[in-house]
């Protein structure tokens, strides 16, 4: 029989926990329990308006810093507004710094005691991680709509057609999804929640900064072009573009690209995700 949870409190002691289910139940078992954790930190955010208003609230200032500050100093192409440009780099850069409270929130979590509850439950081992990747992803979700209807109202005109543009924001998704993973190690391994902010910021901000998201790397050194253009939120960015202005992004063909994204986002995937539950496991709390 599947056992799920939703409070942590009275946990059952070690030698009363029912036995683990094995095959299709222990699969069952894992997700059910996942989408308890899942709705546990949804329900949480919810109770918390303000943290979602200032994770949304940032990728809106800089779609309005670069449109109307920086977009008339800087060339998009001869064919191309600086706005359809810009919003692929925006995508990316929302969900990518948007993963930061990931970690904030996963550190603040262990350190109050919280997982060494859960992990006292019987519970999936896998659904506290699974929950919180889950949570932070549908949150991107409503980031991804919300930028999208911020570039509508100020001139993203989808160049390429609805469809291109859909498998373009599942493209920033998965990569979103890959990297909440990543920021599930740093919340395990901080000290504390400022630590991981810490910890986490500056690992992102040359990923985003030194990248095509908001001006043609054609300008950049040589060393720093090739690094831009081939670090993995560089080739996200670039196939996002692709996809959403179509040739004039002039990127060549988008298939190449999305493939080079996808290998990132599955290598990501396959080293963050045991690097994760490694670490959650040694977790003490």
């Amino acid at each position: 029989m599947t056992v799920t949870t939703t409070t942590v409190a009275g946990a059952a002691p070690a030698a009363a926990r029912p036995p683990l289910p094995a095959g299709l139940a222990r699969l069952r078992w894992a997700v059910v329990d996942t989408a308890t954790i899942t709705k546990r930190n949804l329900i949480a955010l919810r109770r918390m308006p303000e943290a979602l208003f200032f994770s949304t609230l940032q990728p809106i200032m800089f779609v309005l810093l670069f449109r109307y500050v920086f977009g008339g100093a800087i060339n998009a192409g001869p064919h191309l507004s600086y706005i359809d440009y810009l919003m692929a780099g925006i995508f990316v850069q929302s969900v990518a710094f948007g993963g930061i409270g990931s970690a904030v929130g996963l550190s603040e979590d262990l350190h109050k005691g919280l997982i060494e509850r859960f992990r006292a439950l019987p519970m999936a081992r896998s659904a506290v991680l699974a929950g919180r990747t889950t949570a932070d992803l549908t949150r991107n979700v409503f980031v991804v709509l919300l930028m999208t209807a911020v570039g509508a109202l100020v001139g993203f005109d989808f160049p390429n057609g609805a469809l291109p543009f859909i498998a373009s924001a599942l493209l920033v998704l998965g990569l979103s999804y890959a990297l909440l993973w990543g920021f599930a190690f740093v919340g395990l391994v901080a000290s504390n929640s400022e630590t991981a902010q810490v910890i986490a910021f500056p690992i992102l901000f040359p990923l985003i900064f030194a990248s095509p998201a908001f001006v043609r790397p054609t300008s950049m050194p040589g060393w720093l072009r090739d690094f831009a253009n081939h670090q993995p939120l560089g080739v996200v960015i670039n196939a996002t573009r692709a996809l959403q202005v179509g040739p004039r992004a002039g990127l060549g063909s988008a298939g190449g690209l999305v493939l080079e994204s996808l290998a990132w986002i599955v290598g990501f995937l396959v080293v963050l995700v045991p690097l994760a539950v490694w670490r959650y496991r040694r977790s003490t709390g």
